[in-house]
């Protein structure tokens, strides 16, 4: 198939540091080079790809301090893919809703992850009036507050085996948190269920600009207690060693998480994740196999107590047997069929029901038959005009 990819362009693909969406996006468009597919994929340019790159800007915005326009730079993109649409037989996009008003008017069979929550008042009402789009969530619990949506389906994300391979001999013990500082991710949180029981914790962690007040206010008071050690923000090739050589991951979030990409990364290492039962958290970690879910600090505490009765080389097995790039792009590919195939059907049935409509080849030969060839007949409700 001849397959577009088009990314945000805040990061790179994948990303040089933090970045859940483009890496996802990195991973399925490797995938499915792998598989044979001819893939164009939409990104910045200083993204690394097997695919064909189209950039849209010289690198990922958020770290070019030369890009005064963000939003400029992405809505240019989105009009290269318009015009670039008809050599694409399906165009996955990756970038909420920006593409929506131009691409419900394209021919081109399109579909749109989204990545984000939905439990908005915003997202409800992009959800209802684009209600014919289709769409794929990243988990069953996502699309909950859009019940009626066009769901194509659900595909969980995937990344490559040898990207995190499994650590399953000694590691060094300490309890590991990584994504970002902010509310709902509560880093606060994993400091004190760490040092409630007894354990050292390190943390890999961006700063948005919209949480350095909570950041000021609630992280960085934490940071000086022993046995806290904050490593910044961390890239690719740093996350093996750094999730590997935890005893578990602490996911305390306090959202309807969409997915949770950071789960799944700490199973590949084969190192557990103790979480809040928030959002995917259930669909992704298998209790008392990959992981605990627990509904407070206290029961977190005494989940830490419970991590050597888990297997590491079992919490790998999950990962192997549910959360790969392959799976994941397999399932894509199946959705891309569909539909491709779906559009093809409206297609043909359109121009079946053209065809009996007045002016149409069987419109015109049933009038032949029904009325002849007299000039003055003419056919029920038809008047002549000038």
């Amino acid at each position: 198939m001849r397959i577009a990819q088009v990314a945000p362009l805040a990061e790179s693909v994948p990303p040089s540091l933090y970045g859940g969406t483009e890496r996802v996006v990195s991973y399925l468009t490797e995938e499915l080079v792998a598989l044979g597919h001819d893939v164009t994929l939409f990104a910045s340019g200083d993204s690394v790809t097997r695919a064909a790159l189209d950039p849209g800007c010289a690198r990922g915005t958020r770290l070019d301090s030369r890009c005064r326009d963000p939003m400029a730079a992405q809505f240019l993109m989105l009009e290269r893919v318009a015009r670039r649409a008809s050599e694409f037989d399906v165009i996955h996009f990756h970038t909420d809703w920006l593409h929506l008003p131009l691409f419900s008017r394209v021919a081109t069979p399109f579909l749109t992850t989204l990545h984000g929550r939905l439990d908005g008042a915003a997202s409800r009402h992009m959800l209802r009036v684009f209600g014919r789009t289709p769409f794929v969530s990243i988990s069953d619990t996502q699309r909950r507050p859009a019940p009626t949506a066009n769901w194509l389906g659900t595909v969980h994300h995937g990344l490559p085996p040898r990207q995190l391979p499994p650590r399953l001999g000694p590691v060094e013990g300490y309890l590991a948190f990584i994504g970002r500082f902010s509310p709902e991710k509560q880093a606060d949180a994993a400091i004190r269920i760490a040092l409630a029981s007894g354990r050292r914790i390190r943390i890999a962690a961006k700063i948005d600009v919209a949480d350095t007040e909570y950041f000021q206010r609630t992280i960085q008071p934490l940071l000086g207690c022993p046995g806290v050690e904050f490593v910044g923000e961390i890239g690719e090739a740093q996350k093996a060693a750094f999730l590997g050589n935890a005893e578990a991951v602490l996911f305390p979030v306090a959202w309807p998480e969409p997915f949770g990409m950071v789960m799944i990364e700490a199973a590949s290492c084969g190192t557990p994740v103790i979480a809040f039962g928030c959002g995917s958290v259930p669909e992704v970690i298998e209790p008392g196999v990959s992981g605990f879910i627990v509904s407070n600090e206290a029961e977190a505490v005494a989940a830490v107590d419970k991590l050597p009765t888990l297997s590491r080389a079992a919490v790998r097995r999950v990962f192997e047997r549910r959360y790969t790039s392959h799976r994941m792009a397999e399932r894509y590919v199946n959705l891309y069929s569909a539909l491709t195939r779906t559009t093809q059907e409206k297609v043909f049935s359109l121009a079946s029901r053209a065809e009996w409509l007045p002016g149409g080849s069987r419109w015109s030969a049933q009038v032949q038959a029904s009325f002849g060839s007299c000039p003055q007949a003419a056919a029920p409700g038809v008047t002549d005009r000038a």
